[in-house]
């Protein structure tokens, strides 16, 4: 079992939802939670918007970083993500997101940690400065942990890319630089941002950051299976995992590990129960954001859930034309009927 503690937080298995921009909703959160995850992150949100959103909101407005950071009491252990480049307002937001106190809070309680995103790659992010543009510059790397660090009384945690691009990677460094800064736990996605998500990772940096921090290390990219998840840990030593699109239409992903961490047997899920469980994370995407928002969000869910289906791409075309839940649920509960 890979045990894994920072703060006040102790992991059982390490395992942990990655921060997924448009899928790491509440409902996607709980649906891993329920099968293994010890640790899930949210939504990145904008330490700038979420300052400039006091000034120009009043309150009872609602505000879409509001409702991005909000944390509910039944899912801790979680961590609100934050992404930006300035050190001023990213130790702002992270004391208001601590302490509830911006408008549009949804706040029941605090999370268990901040994490900061230093591995977005895409451009509207990068363009900025922020995300893995970061990495081009480390120094700004250790004047934002710290500013984070000193504003917050919880845990911070950072996730790196293993640099920019091929000719420039500094996970060790900046790492290095984070540890120093205070973090108290560090994600390695084993890509550089040039990579984007392509296959193939290069674990050995994750192996090179873990021998030299002291700090936990949690290694991301590729992990799909049980025996993913065992090998990276195996051959880089990371104290446990992070799993992104491996999770997406398979939150058993987490079971499968738990229980290999454990020594136990696992038997997937019948294909019926799988798709019941997707239908009830789409009632609560629906519940959360009304069913003209939820059953557009649910449909790329959903199609993930299909995946290896016999029939799943005419699923999937149906299920792109679907304008309710009642639409959604009669094409699943077909499909589950005839796996």
């Amino acid at each position: 079992m890979a045990i894994v503690t920072f703060g006040n937080i102790t992991l059982p298995h390490g395992l942990a939802l990655a921060p997924l921009a448009g899928v790491s909703d509440r409902a996607f959160r709980r649906v891993c939670r329920a099968r293994g995850a010890d640790f899930t992150v949210s939504e990145m949100v904008s330490a700038k918007a979420l300052c400039y959103e006091q000034r120009k909101k009043t309150a009872g407005e609602r505000s879409v970083s509001g409702q991005l950071a909000s944390v509910m009491r039944d899912e801790l252990p979680m961590a609100v993500q934050i992404f930006g480049s300035e050190p001023d307002f990213m130790a702002e937001a992270a004391r208001m997101i601590q302490a509830n106190e911006y408008i549009g809070c949804m706040s029941e309680v605090a999370p268990s940690a901040i994490d900061i995103n230093m591995g977005c790659p895409v451009k509207k992010v990068t363009g900025n400065g922020e995300g893995s543009a970061l990495l081009k510059n480390p120094k700004l790397i250790g004047e934002i942990v710290s500013a984070v660090v000193k504003a917050v009384s919880i845990p911070v945690t950072v996730k790196i890319r293993t640099g920019w691009d091929s000719t420039s990677v500094n996970a060790l460094e900046v790492a290095r630089i984070i540890e120093a800064a205070g973090a108290s736990m560090i994600t390695v996605h084993a890509r550089t941002r040039e990579q984007m998500y392509e296959p193939g990772v290069d674990r050995s940096v994750i192996a090179a950051v873990k021998r030299a921090v002291s700090i936990p290390v949690l290694g991301n990219g590729d992990i799909y299976t049980a025996a993913d998840a065992l090998s990276m840990m195996a051959e880089t030593g990371c104290d446990g995992v992070m799993i992104a699109r491996g999770a997406m239409g398979n939150p058993w992903v987490f079971s499968e590990i738990c229980a290999a961490l454990d020594g136990r047997d696992y038997t997937p899920p019948p294909m019926a129960e799988r798709f019941e469980v997707a239908l009830a994370q789409v009632k609560e995407m629906i519940a959360e954001k009304g069913e003209r928002i939820g059953v557009a969000e649910a449909k790329k869910h959903l199609s993930w859930y299909c995946h290896g289906i016999e029939g799943a791409a005419a699923a999937r075309g149906r299920l792109m034309q679907a304008t309710s839940y009642g639409e959604l649920a009669a094409i699943l509960r077909e499909m589950g009927g005839r796996a």
